[in-house]
């Protein structure tokens, strides 16, 4: 008895063809895609700039209320409404020299 081998036809090979761009496929997606590992990496280091940039913010936010704390009628801090005085108004005291 004779046994005929066939080689592989045409239709295996296209199958393997196709099942290797699929996976050729998603394993770029996954890698570069719009939501693949590089766009999340890209994410979270904008995140913590944001995160930074808010904190900076907040510190501003509590300088500023501290200070209008200070300059309102209820409670008049006399040192800080001369030196807001003298930068905003461009004033200054009789007994005083100026050098530039």
């Amino acid at each position: 008895m004779t046994t005929n081998r066939k080689s592989p036809g045409l239709t295996t090979l296209l199958i393997c063809s196709v099942l290797f761009c699929m996976g050729a496929y998603f394993t770029f997606a996954a890698v570069q895609g719009d939501y693949g590992i590089f766009r999340r990496v890209q994410v979270e280091a904008e995140t913590a700039q944001l995160r930074a940039e808010l904190d900076a913010l907040e510190l501003q936010v509590a300088e500023m209320r501290n200070k209008t704390r200070r300059l309102s009628d209820g409670y008049l801090d006399l040192d800080l409404l001369d030196m807001q005085a003298r930068d905003v108004l461009g004033l200054m005291r009789a007994d005083e020299i100026i050098i530039r």
